[in-house]
């Protein structure tokens, strides 16, 4: 059975979602069964791919739509909401 969830959430850390949060992100979504979708504004990148997020063009204040989709897409939406709240474990 494949769930689907979704939630949004603000990109606070400084720098948006540059290349080194692109690979945390990236990195973070290969841990898990399940098909990651971030979309900003009209762009959409599959979490796993680096390149992809950068272009999303994220920056600190900009909503992010963050889409799961598979069989641990409740873990995955979970890592993923808390490593945007950790700011990427950035210093700012």
């Amino acid at each position: 059975m494949s769930l689907i969830v979704e939630q949004s959430v603000l990109i606070e850390n400084k720098l948006g979602l540059h290349a080194r949060a692109a690979t945390k992100l990236a990195k973070l979504s290969k841990n898990y069964q399940a098909k990651i979708t971030l979309t900003v504004e009209t762009n959409s990148a599959d979490a796993d791919s680096i390149m992809g997020l950068m272009l999303l063009t994220g920056s600190q204040g900009k909503e992010v739509l963050i889409r799961a989709e598979g069989i641990q897409a409740s873990q995955a939406m979970s890592a993923v909401i808390q490593l945007f709240s950790d700011k990427f474990d950035e210093d700012e």
